[in-house]
Order: C-alpha cells, then sequence, then structure tokens
C-alpha cells in the first residue's frame, strides 16, 4: 500500500456523497459492505458476474441493484463514487470505463475506513487460521456484553445471522484480511483498518497464488503490527514461531497467548457435550476457571483464549467474556451441524489448509467420541489446487477412518500448470500408508456415490472445502434419505 496514494484517493471522495456503486458485490465483504452502507441511508447498486448464496439473498433483502456482468453501462448514470473488489482487474471493461471517467473510486478497505472505521476503535483479528471464528467470538462477547459493537466477519455468525451488524457503540468488530486490496493497490487489506487492538492467531505460509513463501507472508504481518502505535494493543499467540518473529518489533502494547507459549495459556481442556470448558493461566496461575466455549478443538480454544487475552485489555471483566464465551452459538460452515440421515451426520466446514484440516477432524473426535470420522475434502483454494502442501496434506487425515479427494478444482482466472498441481492420486496413497483409508474420485459425483456406499450408521461426515462443493453436503443428506 502507498499511504499517498491512499489518501489521494480518499481525499476525492464527495464531501456529500450518497449514490455509491459497488463493482464485485458478489463477494462476502462487499456484500456486506453494500448492506451497511444501505443501512446508513446510502443509495446502493451493483454489479458481479454470478451472485451465490448466501450474498444474493442478502443482496435481495436489501433490494440492491445487483447488474450481472460488467459494462461500461452499469457507470451510466454516474454514481458519485465507486467501491472496486479486489476480484476485479485492470481489464475488467467496466474497471476502464471507471479510469477513463472522472468518478472517484476506492478499494473496499478504503471505504470500509472512511465511511465506519475513522470513528470508530478498530478491533481486527488477522492470522491464517482461526480469523472468522475468533472474529464472531469477540463480536458476540462485545454484544452479550451491552458494548454494541459494529461487525464484519468474513462469514455468517450464527449469533447474528449475518455477516456485518451496526451498532452504536465505539468499537468496529472486523476480520484482517492479508489478501491483496484491488487492482490498483497490492498491500494486504488489513493494513488500511488500523487497529486499536488486534489478533494475531497464527501465521503459516497460505494464499500461494499472491505470496511466494512464508518470509513474503511474514513481511505482510510485520507491516501490520509495524503500523500500530504504542497506544494499540497486540495479541499474539505465541505457539507459533513465526508470528513470535514478525511481533519483534512491535511498539504496541504486546500480550502472548497460547496453549504451549505465552503469558496467558489455556489449561485444563475438558470436551464435552455443550463444548469445551477450560482454565486460563497467567505466568502458571489460574485467574480464571471453568470457562466454557460452546466449540470442541485446541484450535477453537486458542481462539477463544485470544478473544480474553484482548478484550480484558480493553476493560472487559472476566465475569463479561465468560458469559460472552458461553453465548456463542457458532460460524456458518466453520464444523456447522448439516443435518443426519440414516444415523449418520454431517458436518460442512471451511478447512483448506492442512492445519486447519488437521484441526477440524481432532475437534471432531472430541466432539464425537468413538464414532468412525469420513472426511471429504475439495482441493479449491488457490493454495490447496498447488503442491505446495502435498506431503502437509498427507498428514492432515489422521483422525480420519476414510477419506475421499475431489479432483482439484479447476479455475479459469487462475490455471496452474500440470507440474504444480496437487496430485490427489498421489495424495491418497499417501494417507492410506499413514492409516486411513483414502480414495482420489474422479469426480464429485464419484466421490459422493462412495460415501453413500460406506457410511454407516453411528458414522460423522466431514465435508471440507472453502466453496460450495457441488452442494455435496446437501445432495449427501438426500441420498442418504433415499437409502434409508
Amino acid at each position: 500500500m502507498n499511504p499517498s496514494d491512499s489518501a489521494a484517493r480518499l481525499a476525492r471522495v464527495p464531501a456529500n456523497c450518497r449514490r455509491i456503486h459497488l463493482m464485485g458485490v458478489g463477494g462476502t465483504a462487499m456484500a456486506a459492505l453494500a448492506g451497511m452502507l444501505k443501512e446508513r441511508g446510502f443509495a446502493v447498486s451493483g454489479s458481479d458476474n454470478e451472485l451465490y448464496e448466501p450474498t444474493a439473498s442478502l443482496l435481495r433483502r436489501l433490494a440492491i441493484d445487483a447488474k450481472h456482468g460488467f459494462a461500461p453501462a452499469n457507470l451510466d448514470p454516474p454514481p458519485e463514487l465507486v467501491v472496486v473488489g479486489n476480484v476485479i482487474t485492470r481489464n475488467n471493461p467496466e474497471a476502464a470505463a471507471l479510469l477513463e471517467s472522472p468518478i472517484p473510486y476506492l478499494s473496499m478497505p478504503e471505504a470500509l475506513w472512511h465511511f465506519f472505521l475513522s470513528t470508530r476503535c478498530p478491533l481486527m483479528v488477522c492470522g491464517t487460521h482461526g480469523k472468522t471464528t475468533s472474529t464472531s467470538l469477540m463480536a458476540q462477547v462485545l454484544i452479550a456484553a451491552g458494548r454494541d459493537p459494529d461487525v464484519l466477519i468474513g462469514g455468517v455468525s450464527l449469533n447474528l445471522g449475518s455477516n456485518y451488524y451496526l451498532g452504536a457503540g465505539r468499537h468496529f468488530v472486523i476480520e484482517g484480511d492479508e489478501y491483496d486490496t484491488a487492482f490498483f493497490d497490492k498491500g494486504p487489506k488489513f493494513l488500511h483498518y488500523r487497529a486499536q487492538g488486534a489478533i494475531l492467531t497464527s501465521l503459516e505460509f497460505d494464499h500461494a497464488d499472491i505470496y511466494r513463501d512464508l518470509a513474503h507472508v511474514k513481511s505482510a504481518f510485520e507491516a501490520m503490527v509495524l503500523g500500530q502505535d504504542k497506544s494499540a494493543v497486540l495479541a499474539l499467540c505465541a505457539d507459533y514461531p513465526a508470528a513470535v518473529e514478525v511481533a519483534a518489533g512491535s511498539r504496541a502494547r504486546r500480550v502472548d497467548f497460547g496453549l504451549r507459549s505465552g503469558e496467558f495459556r489455556a489449561a485444563d481442556l475438558r470436551a464435552g457435550s455443550t463444548g469445551t470448558h477450560f482454565n486460563v493461566t497467567r505466568g502458571g496461575q489460574v485467574v480464571a476457571r471453568d470457562l466454557l466455549v460452546p466449540l470442541w478443538g485446541a484450535m477453537n480454544v486458542a481462539n477463544a483464549l485470544g478473544v480474553y487475552v484482548l478484550l480484558r485489555e480493553f476493560g472487559l471483566t472476566e465475569a463479561e467474556i465468560a458469559h460472552g464465551l458461553a453465548s456463542f452459538k457458532g460460524v456458518a460452515r466453520r464444523q456447522e451441524l448439516v443435518g443426519e440421515a440414516g444415523g449418520v451426520t454431517v458436518i460442512d466446514d471451511f478447512a483448506h489448509h492442512p492445519t486447519a484440516i488437521a484441526a477440524t477432524l481432532s475437534a471432531l473426535t472430541d466432539r464425537y467420541a468413538h464414532r468412525r470420522i469420513l472426511a471429504a475434502f475439495e482441493p479449491r483454494s488457490n493454495t490447496s489446487r498447488r503442491n505446495v502442501f502435498q506431503s502437509e496434506f498427507a498428514q492432515a487425515f489422521d483422525r480420519a477412518a476414510r477419506v475421499y479427494l475431489a479432483p482439484v478444482y479447476f479455475k479459469e482466472s487462475d490455471q496452474i500448470a500440470p507440474g504444480e498441481r496437487l496430485e490427489t492420486d498421489v495424495l491418497a496413497r499417501r494417507i492410506t500408508s499413514r492409516g486411513p483409508v483414502a480414495s482420489a474420485c474422479k469426480s464429485n459425483e464419484e466421490l459422493l456415490q462412495a460415501i453413500v456406499a460406506d457410511a454407516k450408521p453411528g458414522d460423522v461426515v466431514a465435508v471440507m472445502s472453502n466453496g460450495p462443493f457441488a452442494n455435496l453436503k446437501t445432495r449427501l443428506l438426500d441420498e442418504l434419505l433415499r437409502r434409508g
């Protein structure tokens, strides 16, 4: 991010701007921004190639005029401001027309700062894993404590029934993404949020389409950390060495936490039918007893601990934090119970990184003790489609009894050379050599039928992808019902 370029774009926003157009309105964050602007009284329009659920329903409910496809005509009559999503390329016909026009434009993060964050105290969650769950947890704790924050999350909070919320309090809770901002700003989105409080949950290599290696990823987080001033707070998960390294130059007040390292630690984890109970220790001494987070798995306990550590720095009491954590209902597509048919339980999960897959399967083992776990995985993200984690994926499925690998998802916008693609047949053999029985399926239909043939009453099927996975979760339940 070039601060002077961003300042110049922000300076061009009309003082009494009312009509705003969003290019790429179908994206999760862009649709949320459209809703937030509409609720604040702006006239909002948008454009995108495809609109998927749940954003399609959100835009319909808000009566936002969303044009199908990108075209110069979408800018006629001219809006007073255009917000450009990061899926938009410079050669997009609508973007090309925008650049030739006098219409001012901003990136999505710049628009968030201009219209919302600049008058609030931004509390941000960033990191490779756990961002959406931690952000949702923090929002719920603040709402339950009566702080009434603004909220923007990268997934749907089941407490809110949405991925955004507009409150009247002083805080803005936001999920901070390290992905690039726009075609005219290749810096990470989270640099624009100027967090007064930040949780760094974890740090590993990801986003292989824009980052070369772990060192490149670390440089983005270093910029975020160095952007915080001494009045800010950084809650750092010390279990991740790379996170500790990037925080070394922080000027913010730093508080470390973790399961194995850090000043604050989660201890005595106890999984039960309602979630996981744990204590919090500080320097080896218990400072909070028997907290409950209605989630399972060590990673989710670490997420809850990060929220505990940051919010106590912003004045919340132990009782307020404990109450908020216990009232959490979860996040859509994060170990979400979809349903049960024929005695088989179906879970939907967003996991697509080896660490997250292993954490999800471990959590399901805690939640469904002594039940067989069947794991269906679609390599769909820009990292998982590549062979950068070919070896790591082999170890990620150890907690599953059976593994069904979908074909590597094809993207016209990000074609991968054959020598750089994940090899699912090789991966299936390596997984099988470690214990689980794995299959590399030639199609999603073959995968579906294989699960239906294998699943027995009492089994738990984890459907894992960062995309819709051809609606596998619903189709699987339908097939299991027909099977009886």
